[in-house]
């Protein structure tokens, strides 16, 4: 018998609750002890390898069972080619491949392994390890597997010079400044481990030429093609000679004193992050600085302890994360799923736990001296990960007001109005001059020092732009901060930054409707922000922006009803689809349009079957696809995506069922 509508309609809510219930249960049985979701942050291949070159300088190697899951995941990644990709199912690259291999052979896998040879052939077929980016002759030359003329200067006296020119390195984005930071004292140092019996093989299999007598300084600048995204420009090449020629008449004195600057540098560093630091690569390097100049000191104890902070253990091996942890980000994001569910009085003990962690995890105070080290402030903020870490992002700020306003009437003892007006106020104060916000901090320098990027790899690495979702989210957080806590000041200055915020969002869509992301892949995220943060700063759903947003969504849906993106769209700058549908852009899609007034349109209906058909029956998701993304080219892990914003555009489906 045919059912009527009702009953149809009847029987999809139905459906729905059930899975809703399911999700439900899945997230709160992988909540962690802490409260938090705590998951895969992985995805780059390359920065284990830093990892283990830097346990072998400072000689305090992991255990054995450890080394051997290390193994194992570089023999998970290695792809049929015989290289190793920048991030997992990438294509093979020069850079990833010498890293990789050096590192396996520094955990005892023998020469004439048959993948390390696989591996070495195709390094060889590529121009070796000459042919390496310069992060990667860095790495090798602290190895004492390259001469220190093949690597491109990072002179310490540049932390000298006049604080207000633009290129002073304190005006860098954070995480370039915290990377070149020590990099610039181990180069003024020309730190270099022993060499070994094994480093003097490896100087034999990882080059096209014999070592000794190799041309090192012909290679500063070389870089093997597949592995370009970012050609070196004309001035950084005029720059480069200029900082040659400075190496070759530098003073001693000169170098001491910017050595012992940045030295000092790096110790508040670990100090304001517990010796955890802002991300992996800076993490390591700042270890070594302090392994060459207090060798087997506390702080190399300190650091060393740490290491395991970045590592995860997974199905295919163990591997370093790209951060500490996502840990505040991901609880952030599920708090908002739960709650949109409305059901959060059937999982309070979820909810009162994920607002623990919420709330131990704001940052209290700013860092010490935070001029003097080029800190902005920090009080009020939430970071990526956790208080430890300690440096505030203004889209995990944004985030974490947003959970802990929306858990105030579901939790006892919710956070105070004074810690959320903290956050407000940093919130304010990151707005760009565009009227868009960056992710540490308010850009410090110009867009023209892009043109300063060395590292041939990575896009957008020098300045902190202003970003489509780090935008959106500080839009979303101050309206929701208004509706209950704005005082008469605050209000007129959040009215100011929401309508520049929203004029940025309106000059950022592209010419087809959609928004690009930059951290995460691509336009089904980037048009998702884009959408949340316009439909709170007042835009209606039918507004011509909105419209043409949910036309472009609808016109990239693909015939099983889901959407899905590779990382070619970010690299190229153009909608690159998946063959099939991906659950989690599948739910960002859903969540868009449901803000539209394509909100009961067949596109969203046939979203949400595939999302419901796709789900499993314990409440999970399969895994798909990498859906995160850094600085265009490489792809990073949110292991925890697929059950919370499945859960979310489920339960914004059956809101809009019952309206």
């Amino acid at each position: 018998m045919t059912k009527t509508m009702p009953e149809a309609r009847q029987a999809a809510q139905d459906d729905l609750s059930q899975a809703i219930a399911l999700a439900l249960r899945h997230l709160q049985d992988t909540q962690s002890p802490d409260g938090s979701w705590h998951g895969d942050y992985g995805g780059p291949v390359f920065l284990l390898p830093t990892l283990i070159a830097a346990t072998h300088i400072i000689g305090e190697p992991f255990d054995r069972e450890t080394e051997r899951d290390f193994v194992r995941y570089f023999r998970h990644e290695q792809n049929p080619d015989g290289g190793w990709p920048l991030h997992t199912g990438d294509e093979s690259y020069v850079y990833a491949t010498a890293l990789c291999y050096v590192a396996q052979r520094l955990l005892g896998v023998p020469a004439d392994d048959p993948d390390l040879q696989r591996g070495q052939a195709w390094l060889l077929d590529h121009g070796g390890a000459a042919d390496v980016p310069p992060w990667g002759k860095f790495l090798l030359a602290l190895l004492n597997l390259y001469d220190y003329d093949g690597v491109m200067p990072v002179p310490p006296e540049l932390w000298l010079l006049p604080d207000g020119l633009p290129a002073h390195p304190s005006r860098f984005w954070c995480h370039s400044r915290m990377v070149y930071l020590p990099m610039s004292y181990l180069y003024g140092i020309r730190a270099q481990a022993p060499l070994t019996p094994v480093l003097r093989a490896i100087r034999g299999e990882i080059f096209c030429e014999p070592f000794e007598g190799f041309d090192f300084r012909a290679t500063q600048t070389r870089c093997a093609p597949g592995d370009i995204y970012v050609p070196l420009s004309r001035l950084y090449r005029v720059m480069n000679r200029l900082l040659n020629g400075y190496e070759a008449v530098a003073g001693k004195s000169l170098r001491d004193r910017a050595n012992a600057f940045v030295l000092d540098q790096v110790r508040q560093e670990d100090e304001n992050t517990n010796t955890i630091c802002i991300g992996p690569i800076n993490k390591v390097l700042n270890m070594l600085c302090w392994h060459f100049a207090e060798p087997g000191g506390p702080r190399v104890a300190a650091h060393r302890a740490q290491l395991p902070e970045y590592l995860w253990k997974g199905a295919h091996g163990t591997h370093m994360q790209g951060y500490n942890s996502s840990q505040l980000w991901d609880t952030a994001f599920a708090v908002q799923a739960i709650c949109a569910t409305g059901r959060v009085g059937e999982v309070q003990s979820m909810a009162d736990g994920a607002h623990d962690y919420i709330e131990r995890n704001q940052v209290l105070e700013d860092t010490p001296n935070r001029a003097l080290y080029y800190r902005d402030p920090s009080k009020g903020g939430w970071p990526f990960s956790n208080r430890k870490h300690g440096w505030p992002i203004s889209d995990c700020t944004a985030e974490g007001l947003k959970s802990a306003i929306a858990l105030q009437p579901h939790v006892e003892g919710p956070i105070g109005a004074e810690r959320l007006h903290d956050a407000a106020d940093l919130i304010l104060g990151w707005q760009n001059g565009d009227g868009g916000w960056p992710t540490y901090e308010r850009a410090r320098t110009l867009p023209w020092m892009e043109a300063l990027n060395p590292s041939f790899v990575f896009a957008d690495i020098m300045v902190d732009h202003s970003y489509v979702e780090c935008t959106s989210a500080c839009l979303q957080a101050l309206v929701s901060y208004r509706e209950g806590y704005a005082d008469t000041v605050r209000a007129a200055r959040i009215e100011q930054a929401i309508e520049r915020g929203r004029a940025f969002l309106l000059k950022r869509q592209r010419a087809d409707g959609s928004w690009i992301g930059s951290w995460g892949i691509c336009f089904t995220y980037g048009t998702w922000f884009a959408i949340s943060g316009l439909r709170a700063a007042g835009l209606a759903a039918d507004s011509a922006s909105i419209r043409r947003a949910a036309a472009f969504l609808i016109a990239h849906q693909l015939p099983d009803g889901g959407w899905g993106e590779t990382i070619e769209s970010c690299k190229r700058g153009a909608y690159t689809s998946c063959p099939d549908g991906q659950v989690v852009m599948t739910s960002w899609a859903v969540l868009s349009l449901l803000q539209s007034d394509e909100a009961d349109s067949a596109a969203v209906q046939s979203g949400v079957r595939f999302l419901q058909d796709r789900q499993k029956g314990d409440g999970s998701w399969p895994d798909e696809t990498i859906a995160g993304v850094f600085n265009r080219t490489c792809a990073i892990t949110y292991d925890n995506y697929r059950k919370i914003f499945g859960l979310w555009a489920l339960a914004a489906a059956e809101a809009r069922l019952r309206a």
